[in-house]
Parts: structure tokens; sequence; C-alpha cells
């Protein structure tokens, strides 16, 4: 295949030694430990799978360097960081088995305003391109999906099957958007008046940074007035909420049933976990990281870790866990000392 790697080509892409392999060996794809055959490339991220490790028949197993273990018949290539690693090679792969086909869809809807260049951007059938959007070149938008009026796409974009990217949004470079995501619906901002909720207008746009990649059924909302904003290199996964006029920093991880709201600002390489529930107009500094089922509630300084509901730094709130075990204990010995001091009563 002309996208196979031998074990000194695979040395070269991922910046690593060879410890243990003919430098000629064929490799032609990617596979877990379990699942690899002799031309497959695999990777050794995590100790608890060492026993896949040790019987893997992988032509290649990319690990930390010192690891020396592992079947003889195993080529071996120590990095620093293997799934980074790992990552690089699924990249190689995709980017050659799958290259892009430019071209438009006959059965696309294409406003004749949008501006882009057919000679290097996909646009595939059921797509709707309205008026006066702009694609960068290598972009590709995919079945169904919904690029509104004014939209400014970067460079090398994937939009993927049913995605909605609404009016005026902005998006750099790179940005991968995943099945189902909508970016740009309306806020969820409302004002009672006369006993009903009135809708208020949501006149804003959301701005998506360089190599930001949203995961399905994810939604952004629009700002009222302003921006949303998604800083570079931010990964966010499926079924995230992201509230109006929210300000994300540079390379965080917003993972799976997070849920943010209106005006919350995150700092640079915040890490929100799992169902992490963050309210409207609080800042939380850079490196922070929230654990899973986090709630938070008022500002939190920087480059700590919080974990709970409300929010608490982690080994408080691991000591309160500890005391909140106890208590069942607790309440018997003290039932028991009332007994004792009725019985001498």
């Amino acid at each position: 295949m002309a996208f196979a790697l031998t074990l000194s080509e695979l040395v070269r892409l991922v910046d690593g030694d060879i410890v243990r392999g003919g430098l000629d060996r064929p490799l032609t794809g990617v596979a877990s430990l379990d699942a690899a055959g002799a031309q497959d490339i695999s990777f050794l991220g995590n100790d608890k799978y060492r026993g896949q490790f040790l019987v893997t028949q992988a032509g290649a197993v990319i690990v930390a360097r010192g690891e020396t273990g592992g079947h003889e018949a195993t080529g071996l290539v120590a990095v620093d960081n293997p799934s980074l690693a790992f990552s690089e090679v699924i990249r190689h792969f995709s980017a050659t088995a799958k290259p892009l086909s430019p071209g438009v869809d006959p059965r696309a809807a294409v406003d004749p305003s949008a501006v882009f260049d057919p000679q290097s951007v996909r646009i595939h059938a059921g797509a709707v391109v309205m008026a006066g959007a702009r694609l960068g070149d290598g972009c590709e938008i995919g079945p169904n999906c919904v690029i509104g009026e004014q939209v400014v796409m970067g460079r090398n974009c994937r939009i993927l099957a049913n995605v909605t990217v609404r009016e005026r949004c902005v998006l750099g470079e790179r940005v991968i958007l995943q099945p189902g995501c909508v970016i740009g619906s309306d806020g969820f901002g409302y004002a009672f008046h006369d006993g009903r909720h009135q809708k208020v207008d949501q006149v804003g746009i959301v701005e998506i940074g360089d190599d930001v990649e949203v995961g399905a059924n994810t939604t952004i909302d629009r700002a009222r007035f302003g921006k949303t904003i998604i800083g570079e290199g931010t990964k966010i996964d499926n079924l995230v909420q992201i509230a109006h006029n929210v300000v994300i920093g540079k390379h965080c991880l917003i993972i799976a049933l997070t849920g943010i709201s209106g005006s919350t600002q995150l700092g640079d390489h915040v890490t929100a976990a799992g169902q992490v529930g963050i309210t409207g107009h609080v800042t939380i500094g850079d490196r922070t990281i929230l654990a899973a089922r986090t709630g938070v509630t008022v500002n939190l300084e920087g480059g700590r870790t919080y974990a709970g509901k409300p929010a608490a730094p982690m080994q408080e709130q691991l000591k309160l866990e500890v005391l909140v075990r106890r208590l069942p204990k607790l309440v018997e010995r003290v039932k028991a000392l009332e007994k004792a001091i009725l019985r001498h009563d």
C-alpha cells in the first residue's frame, strides 16, 4: 500500500528510537493490542493493558522509554508519550487513506454568492451553503450540513454530517465539527413580562479558534450580543452544552455531558471532566482541573484541582467524603452514648 510504513519510517514519524525489530518490517495499519496482527502498529499507553502487551501479535508497539518487554517477535519503538505518538500514526494513515476529493455534489444547494474554490473544497449531497458564506481551501462540508449566511470558515475544516453552523459564525483553520453538533443556536434568553416569558433576541455570534474539535450533538449558543468564544486548540466532547457569551480559553478539554452557563469564562488549559456543571457569570483560572460531576458556583483560582458540589479543592473534598462515610458509625456511637447516659440517670 502507498501509505504503508517500515519500522524505520515509523521511528522518524514519531521521533522515537528502535528498541527491537528490523528496519524494513512493513506496517500497514493500526489496531489495539489484543486485535493487532503482524502488520499492525499498536501502543502501550496504560500499564493496565500490560497483559495484552505481553501476548500481542502486533508487528510493532509504541512504548514509553525504558520499556523492553513483550514478545520477542514484536518490534518496539520507544517515545516520550506513546498515546500522542500513536495519534500521529493514526493521522498518517487517515490522511493518506482518505484524501479530499474536491467538488460540489449536484444534490447540494449552494447559493451563488458563497465564496470558495470548487477545485479545493468538497461539498457533499444534501448540504446547504447559504448566501455570503466563505469557505477556506481544503474544507469538507458533509452530507446534510447547513452553513448559514455569511459564515466564515478557515482552511482545512471538516464539517461532518448533519452539522448546523448558523449565520455569521466564524471558524478558524482545521476545525473539526462532529456529526449533529450545532454552532450558533440561540442562547437561552427570556425576560418575564406580563405573566409570560418573552424571548430576548440573540444577535451575537460564535467564534471558534484554530484546531478546535467539537463532538457529536454538542451545542454552542451564539452570544446575546458580541461573541461566544472557543479558544485555539480546545477539544470539546459529545453532548456538551455551552451557553451564550461563554469564553473558553486555549487548549481546554471539555468532557461529555458538561454544561457551562452564560457569560462564564474559562482560562487556558482548563479541564472539565464528565458531567461538570458550571453556573453563569463565574471565572475559572488557567490550568484548573474540575473532577467529574463537580458543581461550580463561584470563581475558582487557577492551577488547582476541584471536586464536589459545590466545588472545593480536591484534598478538602476527599476529607469531607471520608467524614461522610463515617457518619453511620458516628450516629450509632451517639445513640449508644445517649442510652448509656439515660441508664445512669
